[in-house]
């Protein structure tokens, strides 16, 4: 499958949830309700990691409030697709040995766990519960997991721009989603999400560059794009 079949094949998927989990709107703002905070450790390549124990306390110490349905949904989806991120790099650094992907993706099962950490601090049922890796509850992450490996299996360039390509559709998911949250905890949590994919775009970004390689923004516009890989890494 080539890149832009693949961005077409994402573009439609970031549509169709956007539409159905955020009721129709389409904030394209690059607002992140801050830029992360303490639950986070990053090293010095950028992977950007959450703290267990520091996720904890500071989810302690904020109220557990009404859960609407655009939050519920928006944390079932997330944690799916935070496994989504962390699992097709694995695959990528099983292909190509390239050992960005193995950091990011440790990285990513963290992501992943602090979504779960929200859904049992409100009793929701994670989608992800006794899954194996590259399976997912929703069918369209699950079609989407087999597109992004596909994509990525055809040469070790065109899987570092599935890296770059999986950070900037998280970050504007988060943003969507962000339009319609206000529990604190939950923007907390995305708020550093959102910290930590701009590092590993940055990552993604720098090693592209070094293997030869060139990446047009697909979500974000070519500015937002621009302005993340040209500054430093957020500590």
């Amino acid at each position: 499958m080539t890149t832009r079949t693949f961005t077409h094949v994402a573009a439609a998927v970031f549509t169709a949830f956007a539409l159905t989990a955020c009721g129709g709107g389409n904030d394209t703002s690059t607002t992140d309700g801050g830029n992360g905070g303490p639950p986070l450790v990053v090293d010095d390549d950028g992977n950007t990691t959450f703290n267990a124990t520091a996720l904890g306390s500071n989810l302690a110490a904020l109220p557990t409030e009404a859960l609407s349905a655009a939050e519920q949904s928006s944390l079932v989806y997330m944690r799916e697709e935070e496994k989504l991120a962390g699992e097709v790099y694995a695959r990528l650094y099983a292909a190509w040995g390239m050992r960005v992907f193995a950091n990011i993706s440790a990285s990513e099962s963290t992501h992943t766990e602090a979504v779960r950490q929200l859904l049992a601090r409100y009793n929701v049922a994670d989608p992800a519960a006794n899954l194996g890796a590259g399976l997912y509850a929703n069918a369209t992450l699950q079609g989407l997991y087999t597109q992004l490996v596909a994509a990525g299996n055809e040469s070790l360039v065109e899987s570092l721009k599935v890296g770059a390509t999986i950070e900037e559709l998280d970050m504007r998911d988060i943003q969507t989603h962000l339009s319609s949250v206000d529990n604190q905890d939950i923007k907390l949590v995305y708020a550093n999400l959102l910290k930590g994919s701009r590092n590993h775009l940055r990552s993604f970004y720098k090693t592209l560059l070094q293997q030869g390689g060139s990446y047009t923004a697909q979500y974000l516009t070519q500015a937002e794009f621009d302005a993340i890989v040209t500054s430093a890494m957020e500590r």
